[in-house]
Protein backbone atom coordinates (compact mmCIF):
# COMPACT_ATOMS: atom_id res chain seq x y z
CA UNK A 1 0.00 0.00 0.00
CA UNK A 2 0.97 3.76 -0.86
CA UNK A 3 0.46 6.62 0.67
CA UNK A 4 -1.09 9.53 -1.18
CA UNK A 5 -3.39 12.89 -0.13
CA UNK A 6 -5.87 11.03 -1.30
CA UNK A 7 -5.43 7.55 0.68
CA UNK A 8 -3.87 4.26 0.21
CA UNK A 9 -3.37 2.96 -2.73
CA UNK A 10 -2.60 -0.30 -4.14
CA UNK A 11 0.40 -1.60 -6.86
CA UNK A 12 -2.23 -2.35 -8.84
CA UNK A 13 -4.13 1.05 -8.59
CA UNK A 14 -1.00 2.75 -9.43
CA UNK A 15 -1.51 1.99 -13.19
CA UNK A 16 -3.90 4.25 -13.80
CA UNK A 17 -6.43 1.85 -15.87
CA UNK A 18 -3.49 0.84 -18.16
CA UNK A 19 -1.58 -2.58 -18.69
CA UNK A 20 2.11 -1.20 -18.09
CA UNK A 21 3.64 1.11 -15.46
CA UNK A 22 6.96 2.67 -15.32
CA UNK A 23 8.24 3.73 -11.72
CA UNK A 24 10.53 6.33 -11.12
CA UNK A 25 12.59 5.75 -7.48
CA UNK A 26 12.84 9.22 -7.07
CA UNK A 27 15.34 9.84 -4.07
CA UNK A 28 13.21 12.26 -1.26
CA UNK A 29 13.68 10.23 1.88
CA UNK A 30 12.58 12.24 4.56
CA UNK A 31 16.33 13.19 5.70
CA UNK A 32 16.18 15.57 2.37
CA UNK A 33 14.52 18.64 3.64
CA UNK A 34 11.93 20.14 1.65
CA UNK A 35 13.16 19.26 -1.99
CA UNK A 36 14.32 15.97 -3.67
CA UNK A 37 16.96 15.11 -5.35
CA UNK A 38 18.62 17.53 -8.27
CA UNK A 39 19.50 15.30 -10.22
CA UNK A 40 16.54 12.87 -10.22
CA UNK A 41 14.81 16.17 -10.38
CA UNK A 42 16.21 16.36 -13.48
CA UNK A 43 15.46 12.96 -14.49
CA UNK A 44 11.83 13.73 -13.49
CA UNK A 45 11.61 16.86 -15.72
CA UNK A 46 12.78 14.62 -18.98
CA UNK A 47 10.50 12.04 -18.08
CA UNK A 48 7.32 15.00 -17.50
CA UNK A 49 6.46 15.56 -20.93
CA UNK A 50 6.57 12.05 -21.88
CA UNK A 51 3.36 11.19 -19.61
CA UNK A 52 0.93 12.33 -22.33
CA UNK A 53 2.40 10.25 -25.22
CA UNK A 54 2.96 7.24 -22.83
CA UNK A 55 -0.89 7.18 -21.49
CA UNK A 56 -1.58 6.96 -25.79
CA UNK A 57 0.64 3.53 -25.70
CA UNK A 58 -0.88 1.94 -22.69
CA UNK A 59 1.56 3.11 -19.62
CA UNK A 60 1.48 4.90 -16.60
CA UNK A 61 4.27 6.67 -14.94
CA UNK A 62 4.47 7.17 -11.44
CA UNK A 63 7.48 8.54 -9.07
CA UNK A 64 7.92 6.79 -5.75
CA UNK A 65 9.51 7.84 -2.71
CA UNK A 66 10.25 7.65 0.88
CA UNK A 67 8.61 10.72 2.37
CA UNK A 68 5.52 11.85 3.54
CA UNK A 69 2.67 12.66 0.51
CA UNK A 70 2.22 16.60 1.53
CA UNK A 71 6.10 17.27 1.39
CA UNK A 72 6.19 14.95 -2.26
CA UNK A 73 3.22 17.17 -3.30
CA UNK A 74 4.93 20.70 -1.86
CA UNK A 75 7.83 19.63 -3.92
CA UNK A 76 6.18 18.97 -7.30
CA UNK A 77 4.22 21.91 -6.51
CA UNK A 78 6.67 23.83 -7.02
CA UNK A 79 8.35 22.11 -9.73
CA UNK A 80 5.25 22.65 -11.66
CA UNK A 81 4.88 18.33 -12.69
CA UNK A 82 1.84 16.65 -12.99
CA UNK A 83 2.86 13.03 -12.70
CA UNK A 84 1.50 11.11 -9.80
CA UNK A 85 3.99 10.81 -6.77
CA UNK A 86 3.15 8.47 -3.84
CA UNK A 87 5.10 7.65 -0.56
CA UNK A 88 6.73 4.45 0.33
CA UNK A 89 7.27 5.31 3.85
CA UNK A 90 4.86 3.01 5.38
CA UNK A 91 6.18 -0.29 2.74
CA UNK A 92 9.05 -2.11 2.01
CA UNK A 93 8.84 -1.26 -1.76
CA UNK A 94 12.27 0.88 -2.13
CA UNK A 95 13.76 -2.37 0.07
CA UNK A 96 12.56 -4.69 -2.15
CA UNK A 97 13.89 -3.06 -4.88
CA UNK A 98 16.87 -2.65 -3.64
CA UNK A 99 16.73 1.87 -4.30
CA UNK A 100 16.78 2.14 -0.20
CA UNK A 101 19.31 0.42 2.66
CA UNK A 102 18.89 0.52 6.16
CA UNK A 103 21.53 1.63 7.86
CA UNK A 104 24.31 0.05 8.35
CA UNK A 105 23.08 -2.77 6.16
CA UNK A 106 24.73 -4.53 3.48
CA UNK A 107 22.62 -4.04 0.26
CA UNK A 108 22.75 -4.98 -3.25
CA UNK A 109 22.74 -2.55 -5.82
CA UNK A 110 22.91 -2.21 -9.45
CA UNK A 111 24.46 -5.71 -8.69
CA UNK A 112 27.59 -4.55 -6.61
CA UNK A 113 27.21 -4.68 -2.44
CA UNK A 114 26.76 -1.22 -0.42
CA UNK A 115 26.74 -0.90 2.80
CA UNK A 116 24.51 2.01 3.98
CA UNK A 117 26.81 4.69 5.76
CA UNK A 118 24.41 4.69 9.86
CA UNK A 119 21.24 6.18 7.96
CA UNK A 120 18.84 5.07 5.46
CA UNK A 121 20.57 5.45 1.99
CA UNK A 122 18.36 6.55 -1.06
CA UNK A 123 19.24 5.48 -4.16
CA UNK A 124 17.57 5.71 -7.70
CA UNK A 125 16.37 3.41 -10.15
CA UNK A 126 13.57 2.70 -12.88
CA UNK A 127 11.15 -0.33 -12.10
CA UNK A 128 8.81 -1.59 -15.53
CA UNK A 129 5.21 -4.08 -14.33
CA UNK A 130 3.03 -5.21 -16.75
CA UNK A 131 -0.40 -6.38 -15.45
CA UNK A 132 -2.48 -8.96 -17.16
CA UNK A 133 -5.58 -9.23 -17.99
CA UNK A 134 -6.38 -11.53 -14.89
CA UNK A 135 -4.90 -8.90 -13.03
CA UNK A 136 -1.53 -10.67 -12.13
CA UNK A 137 1.15 -7.99 -11.78
CA UNK A 138 4.95 -9.08 -13.38
CA UNK A 139 8.24 -7.31 -12.79
CA UNK A 140 9.69 -6.94 -15.98
CA UNK A 141 12.29 -4.84 -15.96
CA UNK A 142 14.49 -2.38 -13.56
CA UNK A 143 17.43 -0.26 -13.73
CA UNK A 144 20.09 1.49 -11.79
CA UNK A 145 22.47 4.39 -11.84
CA UNK A 146 24.37 5.41 -15.31
CA UNK A 147 21.70 3.32 -17.07
CA UNK A 148 19.38 5.57 -16.26
CA UNK A 149 20.86 8.43 -18.69
CA UNK A 150 19.21 6.28 -21.46
CA UNK A 151 16.31 7.95 -20.12
CA UNK A 152 17.55 11.47 -19.93
CA UNK A 153 16.87 13.38 -23.61
CA UNK A 154 18.92 16.50 -22.37
CA UNK A 155 21.78 14.02 -22.30
CA UNK A 156 21.31 12.60 -25.74
CA UNK A 157 21.12 16.47 -27.14
CA UNK A 158 24.48 17.08 -25.37
CA UNK A 159 26.08 14.38 -27.27
CA UNK A 160 25.51 16.16 -30.93
CA UNK A 161 26.96 19.08 -29.93
CA UNK A 162 30.70 19.80 -30.09
CA UNK A 163 31.80 19.87 -26.60
CA UNK A 164 29.49 17.25 -25.47
CA UNK A 165 28.65 17.03 -22.06
CA UNK A 166 31.37 19.28 -20.94
CA UNK A 167 32.04 17.25 -17.90
CA UNK A 168 35.80 16.86 -17.13
CA UNK A 169 36.40 19.46 -15.24
CA UNK A 170 33.48 18.69 -12.68
CA UNK A 171 34.20 16.76 -9.74
CA UNK A 172 31.14 14.06 -10.91
CA UNK A 173 29.28 14.18 -14.21
CA UNK A 174 25.82 15.51 -12.65
CA UNK A 175 27.52 18.17 -10.67
CA UNK A 176 26.07 21.03 -12.81
CA UNK A 177 22.60 20.24 -12.36
CA UNK A 178 20.38 22.40 -10.43
CA UNK A 179 16.54 22.26 -9.68
CA UNK A 180 15.37 24.07 -12.89
CA UNK A 181 13.49 26.70 -10.60
CA UNK A 182 17.30 27.62 -9.76
CA UNK A 183 19.21 28.17 -13.24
Amino acid sequence: MFDTLTGKKKLSELFGGKSQLIVYHFMFGQDYGDQGCKSCSFLADNFERSVIHLLQRDTNLVFVSRNDPEKLEAFKKRMKWTTEWVSSLNNNFNFDFHVTTKPDEVSEYNYKEIKSSGKENQLPGLSVFYKDEEGNIFHTYSCYGRELETFVGTYRLLDVVPKGRDESALSYGMEWVKHHDKY
